[in-house]
């Protein structure tokens, strides 16, 4: 649902006033967000709990975070359903009320109802494009997850696969194990 018709500039995007749906930046244009339903909530909120006990002394996840990052030459305002950035790239003690000032390590993007894979797929590849090192598109209805990489192709892993990425060290997930978690009946297709 596009929210302005006219282009707006960061700063008059940023003063738009607060609603219930978070808003993205794109093309100039204020673009409300899907709303999320049950599975989408349940795991985006597993996700949050896993991603954050790892991220403990690494950096922070966030869900819902604005990030601005520039896309063909324009602003662009994602808001993933998670965010995970490490202190190297914004420090420990950095606290202000503002959108993500840098491009983060990893986007997490939950497919809803009435979204499409190959829309997501393309922001996946737009964020790599802006910076963002991982994408990782999950897919609720498939209980797959697909990883973007900026130098590769994309994997998709289901079932008692790991993700296994040195850029998140230590991280032990399989998508069973997040569906799982998340109260989400897994299907014998593993």
């Amino acid at each position: 649902m596009v929210i302005s018709t006219t282009n707006l500039t960061l700063q008059e995007f940023f003063e738009l006033p607060e609603g219930d749906r978070p808003l993205e930046l794109v093309n100039g244009q204020a673009i409300a967000k899907m709303s999320p339903k049950f599975f989408h909530s349940r795991l985006q909120k597993t996700l949050l709990l896993l991603l954050d006990r790892w991220a403990e002394n690494r950096g922070r996840v966030e869900p819902e975070w604005a990030i601005v990052l520039n896309r063909n030459g324009v602003d662009w305002v994602p808001v993933p359903d998670l965010t995970y950035i490490s202190f190297e790239r914004l420090s420990a003690d950095w606290m202000l009320d503002e959108a993500c000032p840098v491009a983060p390590e990893l986007a997490i993007e939950i497919i809803s109802p009435g979204q499409i894979f190959g829309d997501l797929a393309e922001k996946a590849a737009d964020y790599l494009q802006a910076g963002v090192s991982r994408v990782w598109l999950i897919d609720t209805q498939a209980k797959s997850i697909t990883i973007f990489y900026p130098d590769t192709l994309p994997q998709t892993i289901k079932g008692t696969t790991a993700i296994a990425d040195d850029l998140f060290a230590e991280l032990k997930l399989t998508p069973q194990q997040i569906f799982q978690q998340a109260g989400l009946k897994v299907l014998n297709s593993f």
